[in-house]
């Protein structure tokens, strides 16, 4: 118990073991999104710019998907620790009858009023198009997408994380071959551009729910039971309702807040919306190892508070938060070292080369603040069932600061694009302190298992 963070062997085992898996599939999710940034910034700018403004109606949804399947991975991973199986079959259940509801929900808005969701993200006549084009095929695919991330996360947290990370790596592979087919046209296909890049999502999801579903009837492996489909367990939906909730409330608060910057930075003219879409993908890039560890640092401290061992929750939390700082100043020395190579890449127009350079490196501040609060809020805290922190943190440093200091910057005081950009990263640096201070309340060692 006194072993120090490179020296506990198998806490280093453990969390390398599920990091990396958790780590190479956030990478390989995020290089979709990068793809369709290179594929389509090769083919014209508005293009890119499109699809990125386009997307961000997926992100919201897997602010609501999160919810459900982050709710499921923290009391699953409990129960998992605890061995009751019965209770894991109606968490599964569960997620899968919410998430119908979710991917229907999109459904319909994406396919039959793609145009009007394009106008909360620009006023560009042009891209607005190119977004609805792209909406309404890639609208399909999110019928699907909920589904799968039920299967995947059951699979996470029953000790099955390499699997789910094939999975996902080979329906990213599959996506991006179909981006170069469709996008470019190759084959004797015709060039669809950025409905090319819709269908290769459609396709790819449609794979990844099938291989999801095989995977989930062999030995071992979770699958929902069908009498567990319509069953309600009352004492687990209330467990629910008190993890989701705040789980939610924080999605949505961060959620509408990270893309109510993108519409900010889409409002500011194609320039700063082409620049500003590198920048989301390079930094979403480097966020997946970080993403890896809070992941994998849940499950593990969800595996120990609900096996009844507090005391060893507490200090892997604590090498957990020191691991935290030491990831984000490694991804901070990543992208300063990379914006170079970035910047002459890309093909953009001057202006938009100079805005990139300068938010690339305002991001990599900003990375070291993110990679903290990843691990230890969504990580640390999230293990714990301590769910509610991350609601009065956002409401707070991103509603309450960064976002009106954005919109204030960019409509009323009008000023430079890498100001705004910069207002639009202050909430993570920002609380740094506030975390580390709850962070040392211990209000997150908790075991939230209890007999059904």
């Amino acid at each position: 118990m006194r072993e120090g963070i490179f020296t506990d062997h198998n806490f280093n085992r453990k969390l390398i073991t599920l990091t990396l898996p958790i780590a190479l599939q956030s990478l390989m999710l995020a290089s979709v999104a990068a793809a369709d940034a290179v594929m389509l910034g090769r083919l014209d700018q508005n293009s890119m710019a499109a699809v990125s403004l386009a997307t961000q109606v997926q992100f919201v949804m897997n602010m609501f998907l999160f919810a459900e399947t982050g709710a499921a991975s923290i009391l699953g991973a409990q129960y998992w620790g605890k061995q009751d199986l019965k209770t894991l079959d109606d968490i599964f259940c569960r997620i899968l009858r919410m998430i119908t509801l979710i991917d229907t929900a999109f459904f319909v808005a994406c396919v039959f009023f793609p145009e009007f969701l394009m106008l909360f993200f620009t006023n560009d006549a042009e891209l607005a198009r190119i977004g609805a084009g792209y909406l309404r095929i890639a609208g399909w695919s999110y019928l699907l997408t909920g589904f799968s991330e039920c299967y995947l996360t059951m699979m996470r947290i029953s000790e099955h994380v390499s699997r789910s990370a094939w999975i996902s790596s080979g329906a990213v592979v599959l996506n991006v071959v179909l981006n170069a087919i469709f996008i470019y046209g190759l084959l004797g296909l015709p060039s669809m551009g950025a409905d090319g890049a819709a269908l290769a999502t459609l396709i790819s999801r449609v794979i990844q729910l099938i291989w999801c579903v095989v995977s989930s009837y062999q030995s071992g492996f979770l699958h929902p039971r069908l009498r567990g489909l319509l069953r309600r367990n009352r004492l687990l939906n209330m467990d629910f309702r008190k993890i989701s909730f705040p789980i939610l409330g924080a999605s949505l608060l961060w959620g509408v807040g990270f893309t109510s910057y993108t519409a900010i930075m889409g409002h500011m003219g194609a320039d700063a919306a082409a620049a500003n879409s590198v920048a989301a993908v390079v930094r979403d890039l480097m966020c997946c190892l970080c993403n890896g560890i809070s992941s994998a640092g849940a499950i593990i401290l969800g595996n120990e508070l609900g096996a009844g061992k507090l005391e060893k929750a507490k200090l892997y939390g604590k090498r957990l938060c020191i691991l935290s700082f030491l990831i984000g100043f490694l991804t901070m020395g990543l992208i300063l070292a990379a914006t170079p190579l970035i910047a002459h890449f890309m093909i953009l127009t001057e202006k938009a080369r100079s805005y990139l350079v300068g938010m690339l490196v305002i991001t990599s501040v900003y990375m070291i603040g993110r990679c903290v609060n990843t691990v230890v809020i969504n990580g640390i805290f999230d293990g714990g069932g301590d769910t509610k922190f991350d609601v009065y943190s956002l409401a707070v440093s991103m509603w309450c600061f960064a976002l009106p200091a954005a919109f204030a910057g960019a409509f009323v005081l009008h000023l430079p694009v890498l100001v705004v950009y910069a207002c639009t990263c202050l909430d993570e640096v920002g609380k740094i302190p506030w975390v580390m201070l709850h962070f040392r309340k211990y209000l997150w060692v908790r075991n939230l298992t209890r007999e059904m």
